[in-house]
């Protein structure tokens, strides 16, 4: 294909040590047994429908549409508040109801109808998810060596699959063969273990020749395998062939939602379909999570649950005495109540089941104490700042099309109050893309690049900024930006060939050749340029076959069995050709750190190549090996301190007894699939690599994402503490830290480490029993030291970062020591974790809630739309408290007044309103629009975060002063209402005026009140909160003439009375306008008193912006000081401690 990329060759014999057929262990007599029935007819439809296995039809939806009603009414009261309204429109058709049934379920109704349409919806997009899964498409045989395109979903088990290069496996596949000719490919498991590096994956060899469609007209074999579940490292299973059998491991395992890449196809047989498959087996629901707010919000809600039943409790005991007093002796004392003629409700001589019965109905008259659409409305507005977070351009990143993505809303606020931030480093604050820069070869360093970490020593040392290095030869070369991806390497000692001048050229000749060949990368050529480029597990081993290629030893094809290099030649001056032949490949992991190759040249010497970390590789050297470890360990450290990643190479030469033996041991423990199999691989491998000659080192560099070091200094201002965990040397992760602003001259480093001189003694006696015991002693020694100096320093208030390398970490995070660790470590501003494996690095991966494409990405995460949604969902639950307990009390402080009656002061529809319609939509943009500051002031001044860290907006005083707010507009409205309106005329014709009067005046008033309070507390108005505001307001108005006018069975006790009562009368009005006032001074006297003599931090940025300072940098900078605290890291706060340190100096020597 014209313009295509396409292996040069066929990659060879990646794992060549597999001779012949893989014997069967123990394990494989197990098929056929308990958990091992699975049988596969592989190509074999018809005998295939015998055995009844699901399809691949995967779902992930809650609902049905059978299940759909049953189960989302039954999600929707697992709330408490839900059932207790559901209770009070029980009893709401009981006589004991204080208002109609309809008004009461009503209310609950709409409230419920909304929550599951939110469910639907949210279902809805589940569904549709599925639908585009369920419906890709790949390629299936049809019979006569034909693939056409299928849907993912009509998979079936024992199915022939082939799969393109960067497509999805769409079940669990058995690998068959694939476009290389040893059957191999490369796997990407990202979506089920967060690992970006690529897995090797081989097919047996009976199947590894079918490299064509029309190879599968007559192929048939059976599988028998284990039953599914959720292992997913682990298989088991055997491949019958023309009667021969074939034992099946994970090795030929490919599972559903891992990704094909660097292969161009693979053939598969399904062994496992749909929720059958391991990951499905392994997903299981989401857990139920929720914010430190909506805990606080469920306990306000339980102390006004506990309130309505005071409440409740104490309008009895008062109405229980009166009624029982109303009939003493045959002298009726309230004569006009007739309690000589009533009913159970008001009998005197059942004073008791009166008051029971009374009680009931303050339950149901005081339920609004509790606001009914608290829940569903905050999921509302949550659901819409999510969407304003998704569609945030500035968190967009173009160059990978990626959005900020939320996968959940429900802890929205919890951005608004992240005290610690927990990072990987690679691909996490770097971009994870390696450039070979420096090395060390024979004891001599080459490579003259400056680092960033280099730029940001020099800064912190007070030189220039080094953008620019020189050569050998004095020549300016730019080192910004590496010409060939992958190689940043400037030295003319060794480049051009000129390494053949120097003085240990045969050191760096096997140096380049163990580059060239130690590795798994596969050689591809483009087509039109002719230019050779390279496939790799990881980003390192792609900069290390440049690097050979660069500087003269190109590797650029593998056969079946050997590697095969363009040399240059240090005698004739010209590239040649030379074979290796492929023996062994000792695969690198995290608890070996090394990974080695065994080759043998053309000469026939057997060579045994090997690179790892300096921590594994040193001690493995021979005695006569180690002519050049000093200098070269020098070198790793200075690396080390320049941010480098390091790798130490060395060699062997083997002799063929030793890896004879070695080769038959190997052979038998890769062919092993029982539980220790990784731990019998790595045994072998110990017994060869060793009495190595050490041959020099290397150093990449992975560079920082864009934004970094500001973004990180923005976190440190606004006193949100960073945890990053790496792989790296303690020296490197500590110059990294200094490059991305995590530590900073001034700063007291604690370092917590397990490379102490005791230790280290211990380990070379031998004794790992008395290691073990010593170290765990030693770490624990280290961290009450530490706690020791953190006391101490606190008092001084100097900044404190803790670096601790991964084997102190395991010990530190045991059970009896972790609560230690933990406290030093929220003492310090910053935590680095060094040495981290990648089981350790976990802690870090594939758990979001939020998804963004860039480390820089979270300053406007954070500081910006978490400061926002923290406070747009604080302020508008304090209001929905505020406004009902306001309600509330108007109807508790009418019953004193009417002797706990049960009569309501307002009409049924008036009360059933009041949180749906002429209140509700005001909140709902309050919690969406809303804005203390500007999004450009927010970013500016940092520490506004604090207010959501410490939680100062839904704190208990904040609540219980809205509280006592609403029951003092509630006191207000009631008593001036009632007293106004108890003696003097009010109608045209001097009537006073009635109840229904009364109470269409206190419902206008607290409308009025509870509109007007939302409209005190918005810092952000827009044409839509004006709207919404004075919109509810009118609304109640237009609802008052509306529903008056109708028929007086429908309308009751609001019959007319706006228009022929109320409207008409002046005194209405102004007792409207007279109460509203006074109900709002007391909130307006405090936000005046706190907002001139203890203003917050939001408000003086406020005055700032305000007055027209937001641009002054002397303002500003006497306003940010409050973040830059002696505590906190990153540069601005270096360049505050530096000029603090300065003034003093400067005054001391006045």
């Amino acid at each position: 294909m014209a313009g295509g990329v396409k292996k040069k060759l066929h990659l060879g014999r990646l794992h060549p040590f597999r001779c012949g057929t893989k014997s069967f262990q123990p394990e494989h007599s197990l098929i056929g047994g308990p958990g091992f029935s699975r049988v596969v007819f592989c190509n074999n439809t018809e005998s295939q429908r015998v055995l009844t296995y699901g399809n691949n039809y995967v779902t992930s939806t809650k609902y049905t549409l059978a299940t759909f009603f049953p189960k989302s009414i039954f999600e929707q009261f697992r709330r408490a508040a839900n059932i207790f309204f559901l209770i009070t429109a029980i009893l709401s058709f009981t006589p004991v109801s204080p208002s109609s049934p309809v008004t009461s379920v009503l209310p609950l109704a709409l409230v419920i109808a909304a929550a599951m349409l939110k469910e639907a919806m949210e279902d809805l997009r589940r569904k549709k998810q599925d639908i585009e899964v369920n419906n890709r498409k790949v390629k299936v045989h049809r019979g006569e060596g034909v693939f056409d395109n299928a849907k993912w979903m009509n998979l079936q088990v024992g199915d022939i699959v082939r799969v393109e290069k960067d497509e999805f496996f769409p079940a669990d596949l058995i690998l068959l063969s694939s476009s290389y000719e040893e059957a191999i490919c490369y796997v990407e498991t990202m979506n089920l273990d967060g690992e970006t590096n690529l897995k090797l994956k081989q097919a047996v060899d009976a199947t590894s020749k079918l490299h064509e469609d029309s190879g599968f007209q007559k192929f048939r074999a059976v599988i028998k395998s284990e039953d599914p579940n959720a292992n997913l490292y682990s298989y088991i299973g055997s491949l019958q062939l023309e009667e021969q059998q074939y034992p099946l491991t994970p090795q030929q395992l490919l599972l559903r939602e891992s990704k094909l890449r660097n292969t161009d196809f693979i053939y598969g047989v399904v062994i496992f379909t749909g929720h059958d498959t391991k990951v499905v087996q392994n997903s299981t629901a989401p857990p139920s999570k929720r914010s430190k707010i909506e805990r606080r919000m469920d306990k306000i809600v339980y102390l006004l649950f506990s309130i309505l039943v005071l409440m409740s409790f104490m309008g009895p005991i008062f109405f229980g005495i009166s009624t029982r007093e109303d009939l003493e002796n045959g002298t009726m004392t309230r004569w006009y109540l007739r309690p000589d003629d009533t009913t159970i409700y008001y009998d005197p001589n059942r004073a008791p089941v009166a008051a029971i019965l009374n009680f009931l109905t303050f339950i149901m008259l005081y339920s609004f104490l509790i606001p009914i659409p608290l829940y569903i409305t905050l999921e509302i507005v949550k659901v819409i700042q999510c969407t304003f977070i998704n569609q945030d351009l500035h968190m967009y990143y173009e160059e990978a099309d990626k959005p900020a993505k939320t996968r959940t809303s429900n802890l929205n606020e919890e951005l608004g109050q992240v005290n610690t931030i927990l990072s990987d480093k690679t691909g996490t604050l770097t971009c994870n893309l390696m450039e070979f820069i420096k090395c060390s070869i024979a004891g001599t360093a080459y490579g003259h690049g400056v680092t960033e970490v280099e730029r940001a020593l020099a800064r912190r040392e007070g030189l220039p900024s080094a953008k620019e290095v020189t050569n050998g030869e004095g020549q300016v070369e730019n080192s910004n930006k590496a010409a060939i991806k992958g190689f940043n390497f400037f030295d003319e000692r060794i480049t051009h060939g000129k390494w053949v001048n120097e003085p240990h050229a045969d050191v760096i000749q096997k140096f380049l050749l163990l580059l060239a060949i130690c590795h798994t990368a596969v050689p591809e050529v483009d087509e039109d340029t002719g230019r050779l480029s390279y496939e790799a597990e990881s980003p390192d081993e792609a900069a290390f076959v440049i690097a050979a290629r660069e500087l003269g030893f190109e590797f650029y094809e593998r056969t079946q069995t050997s590697i095969l290099l363009h040399e240059f030649h240090p005698i004739s001056g010209r590239k040649v050709q030379r074979s290796y032949k492929l023996l062994n490949i000792l695969e690198f992991s995290s608890s070996r750190k090394r990974m080695s190759v065994i080759v043998r040249n053309m000469e026939g010497k057997l060579l045994l190549l090997c690179k790892g970390a300096d921590s594994v590789m040193f001690e493995r050297l021979t005695k006569n090996g180690k002519e050049f470890e000093e200098q070269t360990q020098e070198h790793i450290n200075e690396y080390a301190n320049a941010g480098l990643r390091t790798l130490v190479l060395a060699y062997r030469e083997l002799d063929e007894e030793e890896y004879n033996k070695f080769n038959e041991e190997f052979h038998e423990a890769k062919n092993s699939v029982s539980a220790d199999h990784e731990e019998l691989m790595e045994k072998v491998a110990e017994k060869i690599e060793k009495d190595l000659i050490l041959l020099g080192a290397t150093a990449v560099e992975d560079k920082l994402q864009n934004g970094v070091p500001e973004c990180i200094d923005k976190l440190a201002q606004a006193g949100i503490k960073i945890w990053v965990l790496t792989g790296d040397k303690m020296e490197t992760a500590i110059n990294i830290g200094f490059a991305c602003c995590l530590l900073r001259q001034g700063v007291k480093q604690i370092v917590i480490s397990s490379e102490t001189p005791k230790i280290k003694a211990l380990e070379k006696v031998g004794d790992n029993s008395s290691v073990a015991v010593a170290f765990r002693e030693n770490v624990l020694e280290q961290i009450l030291e530490a706690k020791e100096s953190l006391t101490t320093l606190r008092k001084s208030s100097e900044a404190l970062a803790l670096i601790i390398d991964g084997k102190s970490l395991s010990c530190a995070l045991e059970d009896d020591v972790k609560g230690l660790f933990l406290e030093l470590a929220l003492g310090c501003a910053s935590v680095i974790c060094c040495r981290c494996s990648p089981k350790q690095k976990a802690l870090a991966v594939m758990s979001s809630d939020i998804a963004i494409a860039q480390f820089r990405y979270l300053e406007r995460l954070l500081l910006l739309h978490g400061h926002w949604c923290y406070r747009r969902i604080s302020i508008m639950i304090c209001y929905f408290f505020y406004k009902n307990i306001a309600f509330g009390f108007t109807l508790f402080f009418f019953e004193a007044y009417a002797s706990f009656s049960g009569q309501t002061a307002y009409n049924d529809w008036y009360m059933s309103f009041y949180n749906v319609i002429f209140t509700s939509i005001p909140v709902v943009a309050l919690g969406i629009l809303e804005q203390d500051v500007s999004a450009e002031l927010c970013l500016k001044f940092p520490l506004l975060y604090q207010e959501g860290v410490q939680n100062v907006l839904f704190s208990w005083f904040q609540f219980l002063g809205w509280a006592f707010n609403g029951v003092l507009n509630a006191i207000l409205i009631f008593f001036f209402c009632s007293r106004a309106m108890e003696h003097p005329a009010f109608r045209k014709g001097g009537e006073v005026a009635e109840l229904e009067i009364l109470g269409t005046v206190m419902y206008t008033c607290i409308v009025w009140v509870v509109n007007c309070q939302i409209a005190l507390s918005t810092n952000y108005f827009t044409l839509k909160n004006h709207c919404y505001i004075w919109g509810s307001i009118i609304l109640w108005y237009i609802f008052l003439l509306a529903y008056g006018a109708m028929n007086p069975i429908i309308s009751t006790t609001a019959y007319k009375v706006f228009i022929e009562a109320c409207a008409p009368a002046p005194s209405y009005w102004l007792l409207t306008l007279f109460v509203v006032i006074t109900s709002l001074i007391p909130y307006f006297t405090y936000r005046s008193i706190q907002l001139w003599f203890f203003p917050m931090y939001h408000q003086m940025v406020q005055w700032i912006s305000k007055d027209g300072q937001s641009d002054d940098p002397e303002f500003c900078q006497m306003v940010r000081q409050r973040s830059l605290k002696a505590t906190t890291v990153g540069y601005t706060a270096h360049l505050e401690a530096t000029s603090k340190r300065f003034l003093e100096m400067h005054e001391v020597h006045l």
